[in-house]
């Protein structure tokens, strides 16, 4: 059995509306997925990440290029992917005349799931996405927040090898994110293929073994989060908390030409793009200045690498 759960290749995908130019939202992407990892599909808004998604759970067909899950063609074979694969995409909308407990059971239903261990699950996966108390509630009748958790929890429902989640933390506490995040990271240990998209850079960077960033439908950086970090080389951010900070500490500072810098009651901080043995330098100068209680030195995060090879702001 391949060790790969999803294959794209040359990938492509135009919209073309009457009077209007042709938009490729997808062109000549490619890329692989291995079974059991969590892949990050990161890019800004527009970069064509749900139209991929679309496309791999074949709610869209590609203009060119093909693309494989489990090694069934999405569009020769789209009955078979979709027996295989959990899906919540930003559009998709849960059974709103439904109560909760009713869309957990129909979705388990759907992939042919029913009875007492079916129900017992349910009740399980109610308690752990913060659902119990709206069980018997029509989905309707619920808030945007707790109607994106319904769709997340479904995913829950059955044990399909490969799920896609599009924004999954939308409406979620930062509790239950962690918990849900936790949850995900068990189902990748246990051999499950999870594809997600968030505009939360520091979820990628948490979650995501390997990571795909893409704009304008190309991609323009792949690997895994150190791979991606050394493609901003000599990005540090340093912190330095004094017991009272000295009072020619600009002028130290100012002759290290620092890209950002800032002071805030007894802590500077700043954003330096030098070399490592030049940063190091400037906190040993400004140790000779004060008393320091705390350092800290960063390299570039995750967030630092999207607006670098992106040019645009954290939003995906």
């Amino acid at each position: 059995m391949s060790d790969v759960a999803i294959r794209v290749d040359h990938l492509c995908k135009v919209y073309r509306g009457k009077g209007t130019a042709a938009i490729r939202a997808v062109d000549d992407l490619s890329f692989s997925v291995k079974r059991g990892s969590i892949f990050g599909l990161l890019g800004p808004n527009g970069a064509g990440k749900t139209t991929t998604l679309r496309v791999l759970t074949t709610r869209a067909r590609p203009t060119s290029g093909t693309a494989h899950v489990l090694g069934h063609d999405v569009v020769r074979a789209p009955l078979e992917v979709r027996k295989r694969i959990g899906v919540v995409i930003q559009e998709q909308a849960a059974e709103l005349l439904l109560s909760v407990r009713d869309n957990l059971l129909t979705y388990a239903r759907f992939h042919a799931s029913s009875g007492p261990a079916v129900r017992a699950r349910a009740d399980d996966v109610m308690e752990q996405f913060g659902l119990a108390d709206s069980a018997d509630r029509k989905v309707q009748d619920l808030s945007g927040g707790i109607r994106r958790r319904v769709q997340v929890a479904k995913m829950f429902m059955v044990d399909v090898p490969v799920i896609f989640l599009d924004e999954f933390s939308t409406g979620m506490d930062p509790i239950l994110k962690r918990a849900v995040m936790a949850l995900l990271r068990t189902q990748a240990a246990e051999g499950r293929t999870i594809v997600l998209t968030t505009q939360i850079l520091t979820e990628a960077e948490e979650l995501c073994d390997d990571i795909l960033i893409i704009n304008n439908g190309r991609q323009v950086a792949r690997g895994d989060l150190h791979a991606l970090k050394m493609l901003t080389d000599r990005l540090y951010d340093v912190s330095l908390t004094f017991e009272r900070v000295p009072d020619d500490v600009m002028t130290v500072i100012e002759g290290y030409r620092p890209a950002r810098v800032s002071v805030a009651h007894n802590t500077v901080q700043l954003r330096m793009k030098d070399e490592e043995s030049r940063v190091l330098a400037l906190v040993s100068a400004l140790a000779t200045r004060g008393h320091l209680l705390r350092i800290e030195i960063n390299g570039a995060s995750l967030e630092d690498v999207f607006v670098e090879i992106t040019g645009k702001g954290a939003t995906t």
